[in-house]
């Protein structure tokens, strides 16, 4: 099917209302982006920033006229923005998408490898795990960091607890690992089921909680790949459910929150220095006696 892309320039207090408005006049589907590098990196609970110049890019059928979606944008909305209009290159997109996706190699034994490609060596530990709903594909630095801790770490018979699990990536390159039981937690039951059906199409056995229904038990190893505010608020309930010796892994942290991070996490563990990947960070740790 051909596709054209009305794009404009807009402030964030009228893009949503841009966006309402294009939808109503049959956007397949309308896009933010940001316009000008301006990163946001950690929104606070409930909200959903966007740049102060944005860029807003809507898609409709080829056939439609831009007259036709012009006219009626002036009856939805005060004024107007001034648009281009571009043709979509017709291609295959759901090859296209797939082909943006090859697997990667983590360490010396890990490789996430998309359902779509055959595994680069049969002989490494291969997870099978998809692009979906949930976060963790391998391809951010906070996952890359944790994966290549694991791919180092011997977890054999261990108990780990993976918070904030996502996609479960982390659970089950630790269950894949040796762990002998693994643990995933989210606040997003999406996530959840994503973990589950990931750990299912792995053949590994991941118990996947909500928060409030997670086993107070102690473990082995705690990994958690969240963000830095999230992280210094869990480190009294991180440091009740590891026990002496139990060893921490914390990534989704920028380098300049990981001494702030690292410090909520002292009172329990001993930290050990920041491991760096682009802009973010990985902190390890080991629980105190208790």
């Amino acid at each position: 099917m051909a596709w054209v892309q009305f794009i404009c320039h807009t402030a964030p207090d009228s893009a949503e209302a841009l966006s309402e408005a294009l939808s109503e006049c049959g956007a397949a589907a309308v896009t933010f982006e940001d316009d000008a590098d301006q990163p946001i990196y950690e929104p606070d609970p409930g909200e959903t920033p966007l740049w102060a110049d944005t860029r807003l890019t809507a898609l409709f059928d080829a056939e439609t006229s831009e007259q036709s979606v012009l006219d009626m944008l002036t009856t939805l909305l005060p004024e107007v923005p001034r648009f281009r209009v571009e043709a979509v290159e017709d291609k295959d997109w759901e090859r296209e998408w797939m082909a943006n996706f090859q697997p990667i190699q983590f360490g010396d034994r890990l490789w996430i490898v998309p359902s779509w490609h055959k595994a680069p060596d049969e002989q490494a530990v291969n997870i099978l795990l998809d692009p979906g709903l949930a976060f963790g594909t391998g391809t951010h630095a906070t996952t890359a960091l944790c994966l290549n801790w694991l791919d180092q770490a011997d977890l054999k018979g261990k108990f780990v607890i993976d918070y904030g699990c996502g996609s479960g990536i982390l659970a089950i390159a630790a269950a894949l690992l040796g762990a002998e039981r693994v643990i995933g937690v989210d606040t997003d039951p999406q996530a959840l089921e994503a973990t589950r059906e990931n750990a299912r199409r792995n053949g590994v056995e991941i118990e996947a909680y909500l928060p409030g229904n997670c086993p107070d038990e102690p473990c082995d190893l705690l990994l958690a790949n969240i963000l830095a505010g999230p992280l210094q608020n869990l480190a009294p309930r991180f440091a009740n459910l590891c026990k002496p010796d139990t060893q921490l892994v914390l990534s989704g942290i920028l380098q300049s929150q990981a001494d702030e991070v690292a410090e909520s996490y002292a009172p329990w563990f001993t930290m050990q220095p920041a491991v760096s990947r682009e802009d973010w960070v990985r902190l390890t740790g080991v629980r105190h006696a208790i």
